[in-house]
């Protein structure tokens, strides 16, 4: 039996970035590989479960973790993200979905693997069959990035992608232990532009710990208080990526750690991983380095 901290759900993708100066990037990504990266390189023992078409196996050497951690069953297409950022901070974007791969169910999940943690990282809604994380809660804690809850795609209009609220939310929260979201996303999901308040509401409707991040700081509301953060990173040239690094990061430390350490460690990893493009590739070390110099 493979036993992991977290297994980490989700497609990985195709990326064509484009940002505000008209620099075109094309590149492996998804929540899967910038989530197993973090928790990968901070020590933590984790494990992936994806789908791709078998044409785009050769994606697979993109993780970080060993291959004997990476389950993958083949679709009928590989998701493709068309991604175009229209301020230098990458906070305000047109996202086109040109493919999406096919759902992820519960039978996908190898009959050989236990996680603590069951992390839906996804993109866009369908991306898991419908009663999934009500199936997964009855197995261990259950984390979900909102992300793949509220952007649908709109497949007859070439794949542009747009947020909507997610109808289920009141429904499904009671069954989320770890739920992710962004600012704005946050106030899709409560109409509340504060962030401290948009993450009591969420906690209020039965997830347990919530973690919302933005381009200048984490908030995290957790055993009935709120905790914050700052991103300290020195440039934002690694931006993609931010909000899975911060999550994945956060969650597998809970599993040993307060919610004040496990977010301290996580701001400064994301904060040193913006800084380079590409999944984090540091060490536990280098974060700590990082603490001592920025946080302390």
């Amino acid at each position: 039996m493979k036993k992991y901290s977290s297994l980490i759900i989700g497609h990985i993708c195709k990326d064509k970035n484009t940002d505000c100066l008209g620099n075109t990037v094309f590149a492996p990504g998804g929540a899967v590989l910038y989530s197993s990266a973090a928790a990968c390189a901070l020590g933590h023992k984790v494990g992936v479960l994806t789908k791709i078409s078998e044409k785009d196996e050769d994606l697979l050497s993109s993780f970080t973790l060993p291959r004997e951690d990476i389950s993958c069953v083949f679709s009928g297409n590989t998701t493709l993200m068309e991604n175009t950022y229209f301020t230098p901070d990458k906070e305000i974007r047109r996202s086109v979905c040109a493919s999406q791969g096919d759902p992820i169910c519960e039978s996908d999940i190898p009959k050989d693997v236990e996680a603590s943690i069951y992390h839906l990282a996804g993109l866009v809604v369908g991306d898991f069959e419908k009663d999934l994380i009500k199936k997964l809660s009855s197995r261990g804690r259950v984390a979900v990035d909102v992300q793949g809850c509220l952007r649908n795609v709109d497949h007859e209009n070439g794949g542009v992608m747009f947020f909507a609220d997610w109808a289920e939310k009141k429904e499904l929260l009671p069954y989320i232990h770890f739920l992710k979201t962004d600012a704005a996303e946050a106030k899709i999901l409560t109409g509340a532009d504060d962030a401290e308040k948009a993450a009591e509401m969420l906690s209020s409707w039965g997830a347990k710990e919530v973690l919302i991040t933005h381009s200048g700081k984490v908030t995290l509301f957790a055993d009935g208080r709120i905790f914050a953060q700052p991103i300290k990173s020195r440039n934002l040239s690694g931006r993609t990526g931010r909000g899975d690094t911060t999550f994945a990061a956060y969650i597998n430390e809970r599993l040993c750690a307060s919610p004040e350490d496990a977010l301290l460690l996580a701001a400064a990893a994301v904060s040193l991983k913006m800084e380079t493009p590409g999944p984090f590739r540091g060490t536990r070390q280098d974060v700590r380095n990082y603490i001592k110099e920025f946080y302390c």
